[in-house]
């Protein structure tokens, strides 16, 4: 967790920012440059995450452990919690799970990080403030054989100002082409975090899908925080309204 018990209301999360392997697991039986891949982590989201943790003074909670070992933003219970097979390349250590071995997964990493999230905000709401879960993601220029035109993605499901905000302001600082409205995905009863965290608690959300090429390096890492900041901390100063005038769930308690 960096800056924990900051002030920002934003709580960041990143759910596959890392692509750490528990050594029992003899690496999943994939060559050491497979976790240089997006199929192991989404690039560039743990720096970027501590960027704008610093940036906002905003608490970031990253998860350290490969999405390959278990997914931390699907319900644990699914089967593609824990991938046979990412993006074509198959993954030896993760066929054929027993039951037990599954849930020494989900104990040992998912449930944790989980559990931290929902401290964090359960302090949060007995301080009196109302938090807003911002979720990082990171995706591929191409999948599948398919370019990915836009450089950022804002995924929701349902309403939420929050994101309705973020996709207004990037598209004006970019243009419409540049940024998808829930593309590359389309936030749905796959996802876990946002919804488990956020919607089901009445609390606005931000699920944030950047390019990965935008945020490979240093470089490209603080021109994105130096973008995406300003207008995260103009969401707080100056709180997103719903259609019809009132506050919305960012707004203060």
């Amino acid at each position: 967790m960096r800056n924990p018990g900051a002030a920002s209301p934003f709580l960041l999360v990143g759910d596959h920012a890392g692509r750490d392997i528990p050594a029992r697991l003899d690496g999943l039986g994939l060559p050491a440059s497979a976790l240089d891949l997006h199929i192991a982590s989404d690039i560039g989201v743990a720096a970027l995450g501590a960027l704008l943790s610093d940036r906002l003074g905003a608490t970031f909670i990253a998860q350290r452990y490969s999405r390959l070992v278990i997914d931390c933003n699907r319900d644990p219970g699914r089967p593609d919690a824990i991938a046979e097979i990412s993006d074509r390349i198959a993954v030896p250590g993760n066929v054929a799970l027993s039951a037990s071995a599954r849930a020494e997964r989900v104990a040992a990493i998912f449930t944790p990080y989980h559990g931290r999230i929902a401290a964090e905000i359960e302090a949060r709401r007995a301080a009196g403030q109302r938090p807003i879960v911002l979720a990082l993601h990171s995706f591929t220029p191409v999948m599948g054989g398919a370019a990915r035109p836009w450089r950022f993605g804002v995924l929701h499901m349902g309403g939420s100002p929050i994101s309705d905000a973020m996709l207004a302001a990037l598209r004006a600082a970019l243009g419409p082409d540049l940024v998808g409205d829930n593309e590359p995905y389309r936030m749905d009863a796959t996802d876990y975090t946002a919804p488990h965290h956020a919607i089901a608690g009445g609390l606005d959300y931000l699920e944030l899908e950047v390019r990965q090429d935008l945020i490979a390096d240093a470089g490209g890492q603080a021109e994105v925080a130096a973008l995406l900041a300003p207008m995260l901390e103009g969401f707080v100063t100056a709180p997103p309204r719903l259609d019809n005038g009132k506050r919305g769930p960012a707004g203060p308690v």
